[in-house]
């Protein structure tokens, strides 16, 4: 459940939000927005510091209502040298709903269009990170839901402001104790500033005896003073072994090889950031491999036990939605319709069991039990077993590579095959069969899907584990007895999408075939009849309706060839280092969850190569990287 806040009559039109459970106001008597203003930004030297900057990076504890984001945000739109991404990162261990939120800021409407924003993203805000995109991808917000200590952990990036924020010390000691404030330090740089309103005398002594120095500034009546300083300890600070900041870089040129989903969503990422890069593909037309998929399903993976490929599917979900709802067509290129899971094989029973106990709201926007209507639509009884992901949809990925191409900053070549790299003094060329240079840039990321191992192979002869893994797709066109289909796309074993506008209409589309060690492209009849079956396990009523069509000719096929991992998580690395500096990564195997993990991982790559904050839990991001053969890792741990 949200946290349950009170709301007190104070003669605004909001109120003044209150908290039962510490005993404590959320902001100060004369209201939150001076405290904002006043505290935090101008004590951190801000919007002057974080002109004429590439990033900032600003890490808050005790993200509340909001108020401090929305006011930082506010005061980034209005600063016409502001920086051109701006990192929030906010620990909560008790989430506000998405209406308190909103609520309090009605107070202040200059604030409201930010909050409206804020609002309709604040969802399924279950334990774990959280990254929601505003402002095209300039200004990315990391929640952090948990106790601050342990995702204060979880973070390997350096904060330039940070905001001590919370409920008074005696009301919530945790939040400022020495061990919470050494975490905090672990997050800073040398002149890293932070600002707070409480001056008591054990968040002074913890702070100086992490590394602050310290100094009282007059406060916002009725206070008398707060508290700023700055992070300048007089010891060499340690950091993590793999703290991303020791791997930031300015934008420079890039080229991507693969013009799929995985490359797609790279190139955009990196543009976004000041990167000029060059998308290299050997078809003649972006998606021309499996990303040209004529849909596909954007829905959570859930497992009993919230596994890793669960928790990373959630962010990827998250984070194509956004770009979707930023990029696409709604209706023509995607629609959210929600998508009902049949689990033909088990019980709907295998949510995770922690969802049931204090995360019922947050789990029921991601998935829960399907309805009795629900199944009814879909031509099921009460006694399947089939579960509802409300923010599921269904998207034409060839639409969102298009969209993510048309980044300012991206240059797309197509009818370009490369074969190799090739090491220059201070970058990579890419080369075609004949030796000729297609490319060269300061940095190479390959997303060749399975042409990626030969590409590798070129720059380090360890192997990548990749598999080709074929899929065939059965569809027609709609034809008036065919009305009654759900009217939602179902998935489980194979999937049905029951009316996706085309050319001529709308058609429906059944599939896929799963054939590993596969690249024939040919469409095969038997693989129409596998789908059909499929179909008869997961709706027995619609197949029944379809059947007919398959004994014609007016069943049309697509097929295209994944590239998958062992363990059906992507590959994300770095697999090689030129003596310049100059580096190759990889960034394929997505399987058949490319809309899930293709934007999640293009945020990956950027948040590595710049110091910035990660999307994900570190622990998570870290997943990605045994996907490489154990050979390969040792080499690069070396």
């Amino acid at each position: 459940m949200p946290e349950r806040i009170e709301w007190l009559e104070d003669g605004t039109e909001s109120g003044a939000p209150y908290s039962p459970r510490f005993d404590d106001r959320y902001r100060s008597e004369l209201g939150g927005i001076e405290q904002a203003r006043e505290v935090f930004l101008a004590g951190c030297g801000l919007p002057a510091a974080w002109r004429d900057q590439s990033q900032w990076r600003i890490l808050e504890t005790g993200f509340g209502l909001g108020l401090n984001f929305l006011v930082t945000w506010a005061a980034w739109k209005a600063d016409s040298s502001r920086p051109k991404l701006l990192h929030f990162v906010s620990t909560e261990a008790y989430p506000a709903s998405a209406a308190d939120v909103l609520r309090s800021a009605l107070a202040h409407p200059d604030l409201l269009p930010f909050a409206l924003q804020l609002q309709a993203q604040l969802w399924g805000l279950l334990p774990g990170v959280h990254r929601l995109v505003f402002e095209c991808g300039h200004v990315l917000l990391t929640l952090c839901i948990g106790d601050a200590k342990a995702m204060l952990k979880q973070q390997r990036f350096e904060a330039d402001s940070v905001y001590l924020d919370g409920f008074s010390p005696p009301k919530n000691p945790d939040i400022w104790d020495v061990h919470t404030l050494k975490a905090v330090a672990r997050c800073c740089r040398r002149g890293t500033r932070i600002a707070t309103w409480t001056i008591a005398r054990a968040v002074r002594e913890a702070l100086t005896q992490s590394g602050f120095i310290l100094k009282k500034t007059p406060g916002i009546p009725p206070k008398r003073d707060n508290l700023r300083g700055e992070y300048n300890p007089p010891w060499e600070p340690k950091k993590p072994v793999h703290h991303t900041a020791t791997q930031a870089r300015r934008p420079a040129t890039c080229v991507v090889i693969g013009a799929g989903l995985a490359g797609g969503a790279v190139a955009s990422s990196l543009a976004r950031r000041g990167w000029q890069v060059t998308v290299l593909d050997a078809a003649s037309a972006p998606a021309g491999g499996a990303s040209g998929l004529p849909v596909g399903l954007l829905v959570p993976h859930v497992s009993p036990d919230d596994s890793q490929l669960s928790r990373l599917s959630r962010s990827g979900v998250r984070l194509t939605l956004q770009q979707a709802d930023a990029l696409l067509d709604r209706g023509s290129d995607w629609d959210p319709t929600g998508v009902l899971e049949h689990r033909t094989e088990g019980s709907s029973k295998s949510l995770p069991r922690a969802w049931a106990q204090s995360w019922t709201d947050a789990a029921a926007d991601w998935s829960h039990a399907a309805t009795a209507a629900q199944l009814e639509f879909a031509g099921l009884t009460n006694t399947d077993a089939a579960l509802w992901h409300p923010r599921a949809c269904w998207i034409k990925p060839a639409s969102l590579v298009n969209a993510w191409l048309n980044t300012p900053g991206v240059t797309w070549q197509g009818n370009a095959t490369a074969a190799s790299l090739a090491v220059t003094h201070d970058g990579w060329q890419v080369l075609d069969v004949a030796g000729s240079v297609l490319a060269e840039a300061a940095m190479v990321v390959i997303a060749a899907a399975t042409g990626s191992p030969a590409l590798a192979a070129s720059v380090n002869p360890l192997p990548l584990a990749l598999q080709a893994v074929r899929g065939q797709v059965s569809w027609a066109q709609h034809e008036a007895e065919q009305q009654g289909l759900p009217r939602f796309p179902v998935n489980g074993h194979g999937s049905l999408f029951p009316g996706i506008p085309g050319p001529s209409g709308l058609r429906w589309m059944i599939g896929s075939s799963y054939q590993r060690d596969d690249e024939d492209l040919a469409i095969r009849p038997a693989d129409h009849l596998e789908n059909l079956a499929r179909l008869q396990a997961l709706l027995p009523a619609t197949a029944a309706t379809l059947a007919s069509a398959f004994r014609t000719e007016k069943i049309q096929g697509w097929a295209g060839i994944r590239c998958a991992t062992p363990g059906r998580l992507p590959v994300l690395g770095r697999i090689a280092t030129a003596a310049s500096g100059a580096e190759v990564w990889v960034c394929s195997g997505m399987g058949s969850r490319g809309l899930s993990f293709a934007a999640l991982c293009a945020e990956l790559l950027a948040a590595q190569l710049h110091g910035e904050p990660l999307p994900v839990e570190y622990q998570l991001s870290q997943a990605l990287m045994p996907r490489l053969r154990p050979a390969l890792r040792s080499a690069l741990a070396a």
